[in-house]
Formats: structure tokens, sequence, C-alpha cells
């Protein structure tokens, strides 16, 4: 019933956003829990990339004092990659086009993170 709740706000946060190109859902310890990924992404591969990158962006936002992690963000030639913690254990990772409009972005992967982070309690 969980991962049916979770592959739904997937579902709506991909079909919201024409920018959005993939997403998914991680458990701090990098085990996906559900995913809208391209089929030549190894998910295994994602979960632990996003854990240990939120992992490392938390200890050094602690290291320089800036307080605690909102996100990650990666912006490479083909797009971009962002991380949000969601809820106390998982992380929400998308995958964005170049030419992305970051705030609408930013926005609606906020919303769904939040809706993420109350299934999860």
């Amino acid at each position: 019933m969980r991962s049916n709740m979770l592959q739904t706000v997937l579902n709506d946060l991909n079909g919201t956003s024409a920018d959005i190109e993939a997403s998914a859902i991680i458990s701090s310890d990098g085990l996906m829990m559900a995913a809208l990924l391209p089929n030549t992404v190894d998910e295994d591969r994602v979960g632990a990339m996003s854990a240990a990158m939120l992992s490392l962006g938390d200890r050094t936002a602690r290291e320089l004092s800036r307080g605690n992690l909102d996100q990650v963000l990666i912006k490479g030639e083909k797009g971009y990659v962002l991380m949000v913690q969601a809820g106390a254990d998982a992380v929400l990772t998308v995958m964005a086009k170049p030419n992305a409009k970051l705030g609408l972005v930013f926005l609606d992967v906020r919303r769904a993170a939040d809706a993420i982070g109350r299934i999860l309690g």
C-alpha cells in the first residue's frame, strides 16, 4: 500500500513538469523505494549515489556552519540532478532537462518531498 502511494507521488511529479525526466525515492541507506527511471539507468547505482551525495552534502553543510541541508543540485551539460530530503529517512532524486525552469522544478520537488515525508511518517 505504501509503495503504491509513493509511486503515485512520482507519477504526479513527473506528470506535472515537462522539465522532469525521471525521479526516484531512496531510503537514507541507499535502497530504492519507488522509481520512474529510464531503462538505461541502474536503480541500485542511483540509490547508492543519492544516499552518499546527500550524506556528504549534510556533513558539508554542518562542517561549514550552513545549517541543515535543504538540497543538493548537480548541473551537467545534459541536465540537472536534484536531491532533496523527503522525511527523516528518505531522499527524492530528480533528473531534469538542461533547459529546465529550476524555480518551478524546485517548487514541484519540494511539494513531492513533503508528501513523501507524510507517507513515510
